[in-house]
This record gives structure tokens, C-alpha cells and sequence, in this order.
């Protein structure tokens, strides 16, 4: 499909009806006892998700985002009694998530924020108890940003106190919208996958909800390997498709860190024949940015650049579709990912993108991957039907499975059951 095919796409025809009692409101007792659908070869199969090392294929390369979940939604009230809730973004000052969590006194981070003609005062406070510490957070709001957010600085009257702790005193678990109902005590476990290491995103990359440790070992004994990055999901996941063609779609930015270990674990893999896997849309967008990058340095050398600026290292919405980077090898471009970290000594690279993978677009990392079932009308709808269906819109296989699974009583969305989706001949 050309670039314009694409952008034309219309989200109404990724539409399919979901009753609000098939959304589950809660997650299994037992993470690993959901149902589990398994799509390869154009057929289906339903099994439970503790039977998951039985239907990987030998030999795969499993790859995971080991983002944790902050407590996101910060809640002020007034003198009045008003109440304004402040949902934390992305750092500002420090930008760096490491960084910023270690911040003792203030930092600045994008936030949206909710009742915001309530905030007339020129800053709001809050009484916490960290750890027996009597603590004032204070909350300033700065200037307008892009999205309806803002910037927002907090200041805390205690030089022993880090940020991390101000969260955790005193935000809630950012649990999706769609499940309607307040965050409850439950979620701070629920919501977090077992293997979740890395502060910094407000949405839980949900695929991985269902693993447990005893079941990542067994597949690990299999002689299948595991290997981690890290994205820090956004709010812009859970952001509506409002234009009637996908091309009108801004897709949300998402920062991501990856090891020179991985690059080189994904290089070989690929030279091998190894299936690589992806566990959630989230490692899926990172994996399938890190060959644009190394497009970008190729491009970069051979425009005799001195320096990397950083653009390099900023994957844009379509630039996966340009036909110039269509031409390249994926492994030419992982090879200069990976010299690259090699001479800047970089044991890790952290980067951002905007990637839309939509149905036309290329695969060049991932050959198969879980995932939760998705809400209508989103971009990772439109995700799992560019694996499922590459160009194919006339007659798409994940219709065909959403609508089986409906039929069997599978449970949709972040809390519900899972899926396992292979490329052919796998």
C-alpha cells in the first residue's frame, strides 16, 4: 500500500460493537488462569494463559516492557472545597524519569489537569505523612502546553523526601477510564505487571499482566530467551481516533530505553531466523522503531555529519512508511544502531517515538506477539490488524477473531483475557 492508501484508512470500518458487561472490571484471582486465544496459520485455538510455553514457537526471542506505573492522579481541593486533580505526564525539569524521581525540594513535570477554572489561587497545597514525616507539597502551575496540558511545579518542604515518595503518598494508581470506577486498593498490585522495574508510565502495559513468576521461569527452562526494554506508557494510549481517516490522527509521543545487549540480542536473532516476540503493543512500538533509528544514523553518516543530533533518536509518525527507508535491510540498520552505541560507549540508549503502525506497514522486528483484546476504533486496533492482516481490508482476520471471541465469553480490555498472535509458518 502506498503512503496515501494508508493515511486514508477509515477508522469506522475498525469498529465492532462491545457491551459494557464484557469489559472486565477486575482481574483474575490467578493471573495466569485467563482464557488465552492463540491466531497462527489462519486458524484459532483457545487454551488458558498458563499453557503458554507450550504454544511459543522453539527457539523465540520473548521481549517485554519493564515500565512500572506511577500514582499519576495527584487530588487538591481548595478552601472552597473544590477539587482539582493533577494527572503527572512526562518530567519537564529534570527530564530525565530516573532523574526526576531522585529530586528532593521540586521538580517540574507536564501534567493535565482536571476542574482547572477551579485553580485560581496562585498555587495548591497538600498535607502528606511520609515514613512518620510531616510533609507540604505545593503545587504551581505554569504555562499552557501542547494537548491541553501544563507545566506544573511541586515543591515539598522536605530536603530528605525524593519525588518517588511524594507520589506514592500522595497519587492514586492511574487505572484506565473505560473501567468506571475509582481506583481501589487492589489495583496498586493488580495494575503493575510482576516483572515491572522502571518508574514512569500512567498506563500498564496490560499483555503483561497475566504473567507470573513461576510461569516466566518455566519458559525460560524451555530455552527461550527473555530480554527487557522499557517505554513509559502515555495517557495518548488511551486518546480516540476523532478524525474519520487514520492520516488525521496525531499519534501520541512515547520515550523508551533499550540496552546495547538487546540491540545485539535482536540483530543476531534476525541473522538466525529466530521469531522474535513481543510481549504487548508497547514493546511492539519500540522494537519496530529501533530499525528507523538506525535508517536515521545511516543517513546521518552519509551526509558527513559530525555529530548525532538529536533528532536521530525521534521516530515520527509516518517516516516508517517513506519509501527511501523501505529500501534499506533491517539488520544493515540494526548494525548501525549498535555501532553507534558501541563508539559512544553506551551500555543503553534512550529515544522517543510517535510510530503509527497501521495496516501497509512494514514488520521488520516482530513476528508474533500477546496482547489484551482493544477497545474499537483505536490505533492498536489497527496495530494487531497490520499483523494480523498486513494489507488485506476486505476481509481482516482480527474481525473474524474478535467477534469468536465475543462468542466465547472472552473478557476485553486491560483487566481482561489474552491473546497470542503468531505470523504464518511460525
Amino acid at each position: 500500500m502506498k503512503i496515501e492508501e494508508i493515511k486514508d484508512i477509515r477508522i469506522e470500518d475498525f469498529d465492532y460493537p462491545l457491551p459494557d458487561e464484557r469489559i472486565a472490571k477486575h482481574p483474575l484471582a490467578d493471573r495466569d488462569s485467563c482464557k488465552l486465544l492463540r491466531f497462527a496459520d489462519g486458524k484459532t485455538s483457545h487454551h488458558t494463559f498458563s499453557d503458554l510455553p507450550d504454544l511459543l514457537p522453539d527457539g523465540a526471542l520473548l521481549v517485554m516492557n519493564n515500565t512500572r506505573v506511577i500514582n499519576a492522579r495527584m487530588e487538591f481541593h481548595r478552601a472552597s472545597g473544590a477539587r482539582i486533580e493533577i494527572f503527572l505526564l512526562e518530567p519537564l525539569d529534570p527530564r530525565d524519569y530516573a532523574v526526576a524521581f531522585q529530586t528532593r525540594r521540586r521538580c517540574q513535570w507536564q501534567c493535565l489537569v482536571g476542574n482547572l477554572k477551579k485553580w485560581k489561587d496562585s498555587y495548591l497545597e497538600k498535607a502528606l505523612d511520609i515514613d512518620g514525616r510531616k510533609v507540604t507539597l505545593r503545587a504551581i502551575r505554569h504555562e499552557a502546553l501542547p494537548g491541553n496540558a501544563h507545566a506544573v511545579e511541586f515543591e515539598w518542604d522536605d530536603e530528605q523526601v525524593t519525588f518517588a515518595s511524594i507520589v506514592e503518598a500522595a497519587g492514586n494508581i492511574p487505572i484506565p477510564p473505560y473501567l468506571n470506577r475509582k481506583s481501589e486498593e487492589s489495583d496498586s498490585t493488580d495494575y503493575q505487571t510482576v516483572y515491572s522495574r522502571i518508574r514512569g508510565s500512567v498506563a500498564a502495559p496490560t499483555a503483561g499482566l497475566h504473567f507470573t513468576p513461576e510461569l516466566l521461569e518455566d519458559i525460560r527452562n524451555r530455552g527461550i530467551e527473555t530480554r527487557e526494554v522499557t517505554l513509559h506508557v502515555g495517557a495518548g494510549t488511551f486518546q480516540p481516533v476523532k478524525s474519520e481517516e487514520i492520516g488525521g490522527h496525531p499519534m501520541h509521543r512515547e520515550t523508551f530505553e533499550v540496552s546495547l545487549d538487546l540491540v545485539r540480542t535482536l540483530r543476531r536473532a534476525l541473522e538466525s531466523r529466530r521469531p522474535v516476540l513481543a510481549i504487548g503493543t508497547t514493546t511492539v512500538r519500540t522494537l519496530e522503531s529501533l530499525p528507523i533509528i538506525g535508517i536515521h544514523l545511516l543517513a546521518n553518516q552519509a551526509s558527513d555529519a559530525q555529530t548525532v543530533t538529536e533528532n536521530v533518536k525521534e521516530v515520527d509518525q509516518w517516516e516508517a512508511y517513506a519509501d527511501e527507508e523501505l529500501a534499506i535491510d533491517t539488520v544493515q540498520a540494526l548494525k548501525a544502531l549498535e555501532a553507534y552505541m558501541e563508539k559512544e560507549d553506551a551500555e543503553h540508549l534512550q529515544a522517543a517515538t510517535s510510530i503509527m503502525i497501521a495496516p501497509g506497514f512494514r514488520w521488520r522486528i516482530v513476528d508474533g506477539m500477546v496482547t489484551n483484546f482493544h477497545q474499537p476504533q483505536s490505533t492498536l486496533l489497527l496495530l494487531v490488524s497490520s499483523l494480523l492482516d498486513g494489507s488485506n481490508l476486505t476481509d481482516p482476520a482480527w474481525r473474524r477473531i474478535y467477534q469468536e471471541a465475543l462468542d466465547q465469553n472472552y473478557r476485553f480490555l486491560s483487566y481482561g483475557d489474552a491473546c497470542l498472535f503468531l505470523k504464518d509458518k511460525l
